[in-house]
């Protein structure tokens, strides 16, 4: 396995190479169908951040993510339609897991939102260890 580097292909141009590739999987069939329902501008922000995750990693910085602690992060979606939030956690192997989503409709997470993400994390690594 290689580590990710990047070339110069001309003055304004700068490549990516990347030979390991993550997967993302989700908590069940249910989470996918909530992530498949957001709103267009939603859903295609979430396509090209998951597009990203999969050949950089699961850390994309903020604005895009952030950590929440005891493994658990949060990707910051924002569009038109305003904005969605997605929990997920990171395993071995290169794997990401989505957990949860929900539509932000005020400033802060409901900590139901928050509580829900963090007891599936529980749940995941429980199965897992």
């Amino acid at each position: 396995m290689g580590r990710p580097f990047f070339y110069a292909d001309s003055v304004y141009q700068i490549r990516y190479s990347c030979d390991v590739k993550w997967t993302i999987t989700y908590y069940d069939g249910s989470v996918q169908e909530e992530i498949l329902a957001l709103p267009p501008g939603l859903l295609g922000r979430y396509l090209r951040y998951a597009d990203r995750m999969e050949v950089y990693g699961a850390d994309l910085g903020m604005p895009h993510t952030r950590a929440m602690g005891d493994g658990l992060f949060e990707l910051r979606l924002k569009s038109a339609e305003g904005i969605a939030r997605v929990f997920y956690c990171t395993m071995v192997a290169r794997k990401v897991i989505i957990l949860h989503q929900f539509i932000k409709k005020t400033d802060k997470t409901l900590p139901r939102e928050l509580a829900t993400a963090r007891r599936r994390l529980k749940e995941i690594k429980h199965a897992n260890s």
